[in-house]
């Protein structure tokens, strides 16, 4: 099994904790750190990082040619979109259905799903995925694991702070894996010299590098 494999299987379980803890619960209804968006509805979308993987392998190998996962990146065109876009209506909107079931079955899903990721992933031969969202392009699944990956450890900082809970501690090499990504797109968004002032030279910096 590929290292992103391994690091993203322990940060789905990291995250399967997060959305079981009991403050998840408590919290089910009230806003979440993130504007227009529910606990429930982050609970859910936090949990559609686990549920693509499955998805994406029951799908047909795709024909569009891959492209790298920096270059998926440079593509997409939700990155620093409005609220009101219809993708991020969507995202909203799909993240309360996942989670209708309650906090408990989201939870036991999300774990079962995981351990179920864990028989899979290890003996899957690595392949091209597609999102019928996406243009026409594909990815290795490799790589598409790695952007769950991101999305988990972005998003389980999101709900733990939205419930008053630490950020959970992921794995050295998978944070370092996000960050990495996180700043070549914060490059890509706000320039080098921006990002190099964040950096290294707070009197200079930038107010955000924000690369989301």
């Amino acid at each position: 099994m590929t290292q992103v494999r391994e690091l993203y299987l322990s940060v789905a379980d990291t995250a399967a904790q997060l959305l079981a803890a009991p403050e998840v619960a408590d919290g089910w209804r009230r806003p979440s750190a993130l504007a227009r968006l529910s606990v429930q509805g982050l609970a859910g979308h936090l949990a559609g990082q686990v549920f693509f993987i499955p998805t994406v392998l029951a799908e047909p190998v795709p024909s569009e040619p891959a492209v790298s996962i920096h270059e998926y990146y440079a593509r997409v065109s939700w990155i620093g979109s409005d609220l009101d876009t219809p993708f991020n209506q969507a995202i909203r909107s799909g993240g309360e259905e996942e989670a209708a079931g309650g906090p408990a079955a989201l939870a036991a899903r999300v774990a079962a799903c995981v351990e179920e990721l864990r028989g899979i992933l290890p003996t899957t031969p690595d392949r091209l995925v597609r999102r019928p969202s996406w243009g026409p392009w594909s990815i290795s699944l490799d790589d598409f694991i790695t952007s769950r990956m991101l999305e988990l450890v972005v998003h389980s900082d999101d709900l733990a702070h939205s419930v008053g809970l630490p950020t959970p501690e992921f794995p050295p090499p998978a944070v370092e894996t996000v960050v990495d990504l996180l700043s070549r797109i914060a490059l890509r968004r706000h320039g080098a010299t921006n990002v190099l002032r964040a950096l290294s030279r707070s009197e200079r910096a930038p107010a955000s590098i924000s690369a989301l």
